[in-house]
């Protein structure tokens, strides 16, 4: 089987946005909270210090400016990435159920539903199989325009046959 790559890394823009800025907010939440814990712990060594606690006082508002400002280029930038890469394993096999659905819909003919190895889903995608396979296995046309019809009794009495068996065993 050949191996198919998406080149696409954002299949499902609001899907994927919204998870990567989740994980990208709650990055800068702890690195936000890092920055208050080491300038308290800073502040309070400084002013313990015997000698050039003043002068540390005095550099560290800037220093850490500079610490958090630099946290936050590096970290954000890669928390981004990363986030889009990982939700790219789902948001990929969302995209494709949706399109093996809107087929299986238009009454298109649709082997199995397949993922690409990596993604993630397998067990939702093994269920949408078993759920289409009926379908997939008769030939028979979705659209009722097109689908002989027998008179509406012959139909009707089916129906209540198929279902006798099923209130009965219970």
């Amino acid at each position: 089987m050949t191996q198919y790559k998406r080149r696409i890394k954002l299949i499902k823009p609001s899907l994927q946005l919204k998870l990567v800025g989740t994980f990208v907010g709650m990055t800068a939440l702890t690195l936000l909270l890092q920055y208050l814990l080491i300038s308290a712990h800073l502040t309070d060594a400084a002013t313990r210090m015997p000698d050039g606690g003043s002068y540390l006082m005095s550099m560290l508002p800037e220093m850490m400016t500079k610490v958090l400002l630099l946290s936050f280029l590096v970290v954000l930038p890669m928390m981004f990435c990363v986030g889009v890469l990982t939700t790219f394993r789902i948001a990929g096999p969302v995209y494709r159920f949706e399109q093996y659905l809107a087929s299986v819909a238009r009454g298109e003919e649709v082997g199995p539903c397949r993922l690409r190895k990596g993604d993630e889903l397998w067990d939702l995608c093994d269920r949408i199989n078993e759920a289409t396979a009926a379908l997939r296995h008769t030939k028979l046309p979705l659209d009722e325009d097109c689908a002989e019809v027998e008179d509406a009794d012959s139909l009707a009495q089916a129906d209540v046959e198929d279902v006798a068996p099923l209130h009965s065993a219970q």
